[in-house]
């Protein structure tokens, strides 16, 4: 008989997405982070990475991540031929000097280069860390000011976060993505069991939600909607109701507007910890509904 092969530790994973940006995502990913159990978090916004502000992690670890490279001058071999510097269209070169912020690493000047004096080596484009906090491990990053292959450290982040879990036995990774729809939100999508878009009813959240449900349909991954603010203008909520309703998006809540919230935020406690009542209520029922579309 053939031995029985071992069976593979499955790990759900749920990225919590926006179209744009300041529609509460990373409040909503926060105060699922404090109702979720054997979890593991990842904060895959690596431009601007703030759910460490509310859960105040605990530094375990920190890795140097080089993205994309850029064109180093060996002085010995220059002979201030010009043809690298004419032949740069992003105006990164010239025969004295190269400028690394705008160098796209395309490897024109290599190649135009008669004296071989030009190579391309890969340039530290920020770091990357795994971190303890109250609500379970959290792997996050730090891309380094105007730095390329923010993809790829958002690659970095969820490799380190799906491999902590299946090491660990945990059963889930939640994700805190990037808004918009470029390459970030792609990275920390692709693969994942469920998205779920953070929007509100305003038309600019509109037109961005129905953006990034374009993209999810693309990669054919489920997808629910969390309606914030959902009292600020009934004829754009009913709107969302209805396009969720037509495109076969499971609306998990609707959470009210509360003054409350950017208390929470001052406070950096996740906002189901920082108050009671019917705001909590509704982040804890979408949670439970999150949880069944699982």
């Amino acid at each position: 008989m053939q031995p029985t092969p071992p069976q593979t530790h499955q790990v759900r994973q749920v990225t919590i997405v926006s179209g744009k940006g300041g529609t509460g995502k990373t409040t909503v990913v926060a105060s699922f982070a404090a109702l979720a159990e054997n979890k593991v978090l990842a904060d895959c916004d690596v431009d601007a990475a703030n759910l460490h502000l509310l859960l105040h992690p605990t530094e375990r670890s920190a890795k140097q991540f080089y993205g994309a490279k850029v064109a180093v001058r060996d002085e010995a071999k220059c002979t201030r031929f010009g043809e690298c510097e004419r032949r740069c269209r992003f105006a990164a070169l010239t025969t004295t000097s190269i400028r690394e912020s705008k160098c796209e690493g395309c490897g024109v000047c290599v190649e135009v280069c008669p004296n071989g004096a030009l190579r391309l080596e890969p340039a530290l484009s920020g770091e990357y860390y795994l971190s303890d906090t109250s609500y379970g491990p959290l792997s996050h990053a730090k891309l380094a000011a105007a730095a390329e292959s923010s993809g790829g450290l958002v690659t970095m982040v969820r490799n380190q976060a799906e491999d902590l879990a299946r090491e660990r036995g945990h059963g889930l990774v939640l994700i805190d993505g990037p808004p918009g729809i470029g390459c970030t939100v792609v990275a920390s999508i692709t693969g994942v069991d469920l998205v779920l878009i953070v929007s509100e009813p305003t038309l600019s959240a509109m037109h961005d939600m129905e953006r990034v449900h374009q993209l999810t349909n693309h990669f054919a991954i489920p997808t629910a909607l969390l309606l914030n603010k959902a009292d600020l203008n009934d004829d754009n909520a009913a709107r969302l109701r209805s396009y969720c309703a037509d495109n076969g998006v499971m609306l998990v809540g609707e959470v009210p507007f509360d003054e409350r919230v950017p208390q929470s935020l001052v406070a950096g406690k996740p906002l189901v910890e920082h108050v009671d009542g019917d705001l909590a209520l509704c982040l804890r029922e979408s949670w439970a509904r999150l949880q069944e579309l699982l």
